[in-house]
């Protein structure tokens, strides 16, 4: 496949560009940005990636790229991405994932580009009803992120009935692994390991939520791509399983015993007022029996796995 990827040198829009360079597609990767270190070393690998600057928003610009390229598929995880980003900058967070949505779902319409994988969030479901969650679950959003991501499903649904367009959406939660940009669970236990300092949160050990390791995250967007005959439009991409931040903090400690890390009980804050919403596990049962999907990262071995690359990459 001609496969083009926006959010291109994003953590999982870079993943996502050089899996499907490493299997044979043809890949163009879109990004706002000059190509992160990950994609540059994914660029130097393989004849099958290549870079485009591109701004979503500017519709001559994604239109123009578009129409060049033809490719059979779009796989879009360009965005602004997380609560804490949207509520500091919601005008901009609508501006770039509806508009630039709609942009994006608007050049498919014109040059026949009939298929596009849309990265979602766990956000767009609000406060879960219960610990685990199917993508039955209402959708209830409540800050600038999963409200901007939910307009931009139900903008695609609308124009999946126009135009027949085949537009899928991955609900996945808490990504986390090799180029996490985010400061926040695990990433900054992590850094904290490696660079041997003192990291004791004073609240947040009882908040859950599932957290997926990058590899399988986009093991799953691309099960979700190279299925045929969807009868779901929408997939919880993610572990089903929910450990508290308590959890995480203490399979830390079995991987690196000599960590100065550790997390009082209580509730999770992005930051001083910010909180999310109640959450919990994500059940992948859909995922499982429409596209054989199956995360290979438990916990423990997600969470070593980045250990593991981040004392390869000490800056």
């Amino acid at each position: 496949m001609k496969v083009l990827v926006t959010g291109g040198a994003g953590f999982i829009g870079s993943a996502v560009a050089r899996t499907l360079a490493s299997r044979g597609d043809q890949v163009l990767a879109v990004d706002i940005g000059p190509p992160s270190r990950r994609l540059d070393a994914g660029l130097a690998a393989s004849a099958k990636l290549e870079f485009a600057t591109g701004d979503l928003t500017e519709w001559a610009q994604i239109a123009q790229l578009i129409k060049a390229f033809s490719p059979d598929a779009i796989v879009h995880c360009a965005a602004i991405v997380g609560v804490l980003n949207s509520v500091s900058a919601p005008f901009a967070t609508m501006r770039v994932n509806v508009e630039g949505s709609l942009n994006l779902i608007e050049a498919m319409r014109l040059f026949d580009i009939r298929r596009m994988v849309h990265i979602s969030t766990e956000e767009i479901y609000g406060p879960f009803d219960s610990d685990m969650i199917n993508e039955d679950h209402p959708a209830r959003p409540v800050k600038p992120y999963g409200i901007s991501k939910y307009a931009v499903e139900q903008l695609a649904r609308d124009y999946v009935r126009t135009y027949g367009l085949d537009i899928q959406h991955v609900r996945t939660c808490w990504v986390y692994g090799p180029g996490l940009p985010r400061p926040r669970v695990p990433k900054i236990l992590i850094d904290a390991i490696i660079e041997k300092r003192s990291l004791h949160m004073n609240g947040g050990g009882d908040f859950r939520v599932d957290h997926i390791y990058v590899d399988d995250c986009v093991d799953g967007i691309l099960k979700v791509l190279d299925h045929q005959d969807h009868r779901h439009d929408a997939y919880n991409i993610a572990t089903g399983i929910a450990p508290s931040i308590g959890e995480i903090v203490a399979t830390l400690k079995t991987l690196e015993p000599s960590a100065d890390i550790s997390i009082a009980e209580g509730d999770y804050e992005f930051t001083k007022g910010v909180s999310p919403v109640k959450k919990g596990a994500l059940d992948i049962s859909r995922a499982r029996q429409e596209l054989g999907y199956a995360p290979r990262f438990t916990l423990k071995a997600g969470l070593g796995a980045y250990l593991d690359w981040r004392r390869s990459n000490p800056v």
